[in-house]
């Protein structure tokens, strides 16, 4: 259901560089939850809530589009829901992909009254629920909601949705879109079946950024920088993410960083158009250093990202002990980096503070 005229919002579930879930071609190393799904809909086992879980970036939205599809394409008396992936020309796909298909609704972040989006699903938007499970299909066919993500629901849009999930409408399906599913309401997630979606391996993720025409000469490491998700590579890619990460490396090899490096690295996080994406990226970035450093001690990386990367994790994180400060430090900087990023701070502070942030637990990990 596209909402209406100058109320169409932005669409923030869009990743540039990459189709729009609705318009993906394939889904890419995801056969556990695919057959888990192609069993609840063959056995007309359908849940009124589902919860599509697992890190950005990894085929969640691609999936849940594939869901509305198959039960927007069965009608009442039909042998099944048919197969996840439509023909080219079937009716409810082309509707589905001109975002005009009336018994579809995706909830994502509006804009505010400057036209940005928002950080957050308010309630508000949350309520034009009610004028589309008030309209009645007139085919008797399924209805069905994407909300993408629902990570990004306030706290009065996640109450909205409980009620929705509580008390569901006939023929109607909630589908959640989830990075993080421990942050949402214990009582919604009781509420959803969930399917759990996992990184994808070396071979589907070739395949997945092949798909969109996407290439690198470092495959490998793109994959592990990425984390096994293609919608975190084709950010990784746009935005210089390979040589960013070395340049973090290097600036943390020496005993004693430079901190005119420090500054200079903060400072073009706020230097260009685009300046708050640069700093999510810095910030990311700067985040997976961390976590690579708690977990090098006990589990070292399979993969460099960048050569020499080994002996750099095993100089600041040398025993237990460090890989402890490591992991407090990167769930303090991380909480305060997207704190920051919330209440739009300097990017080239924030970028500054974190990198601060790191070279004192260096040194206390060097010390414990």
């Amino acid at each position: 259901m596209a909402r209406r005229g100058a109320e169409v919002a932005a669409e923030t579930d869009r990743l540039d560089g990459a189709p729009h879930p609705r318009d993906a071609a394939a889904i890419h190393g995801q056969a556990k939850a695919v057959a888990a799904l192609c069993a609840a809909l063959e056995g007309d086992r359908i849940p009124s809530g589902w919860l599509l879980a697992g890190p950005e970036g990894i085929g969640k939205a691609t999936l849940a589009y594939r869901m509305a599809g198959a039960l927007l394409a069965r009608r009442p008396g039909g042998l099944g829901p048919g197969p996840l992936d439509l023909p080219p020309d079937h009716p409810d796909l082309r509707l589905i992909r001109s975002g005009a298909h009336p018994r579809l609704f995706v909830l994502r972040r509006g804009q505010d009254a400057h036209g940005r989006p928002r950080n957050v699903i308010t309630a508000d938007e949350v309520r034009e629920l009610r004028d589309f499970f008030g309209l009645s299909a007139a085919d008797g066919g399924w209805r069905v909601v994407i909300v993408d993500v629902a990570d990004d629901l306030n706290a009065h849009a996640a109450n909205a949705i409980l009620k929705i999930l509580e008390e569901p409408p006939p023929r109607s399906v909630l589908v959640l879109v989830s990075h993080a599913p421990g942050r949402l309401l214990p009582t919604i997630r009781s509420r959803c079946r969930l399917l759990r979606l996992e990184p994808l391996a070396p071979t589907a993720f070739r395949a997945a950024l092949g798909a969109i025409g996407l290439e690198t000469d470092r495959p490998e490491a793109l994959a592990e920088l990425a984390g096994g998700s293609p919608g975190r590579a084709v950010r990784l890619i746009a935005g210089g993410g390979l040589d960013l990460y070395a340049t973090i490396v290097s600036l943390f090899a020496a005993r004693r960083p430079d901190r005119a490096a420090m500054v200079q690295l903060a400072e073009t996080a706020g230097a260009s158009r685009g300046s708050e994406g640069r700093a999510t990226l810095l910030l990311d970035l700067l985040g997976t250093f961390m976590a690579r450093l708690a977990q090098a001690p006990l589990r070292p990386p399979a993969v460099e990202i960048v050569p020499g990367e080994t002996a750099v994790l095993r100089q600041l994180a040398p025993h237990a002990a460090a890989a402890r400060l490591w992991a407090e430090g990167h769930a303090a900087a991380m909480a305060a980096g997207r704190a920051g990023l919330a209440v739009n701070l300097d990017p080239a502070a924030l970028i500054l503070d974190t990198l601060l942030a790191i070279d004192r637990t260096a040194r206390q990990a060097a010390a414990a």
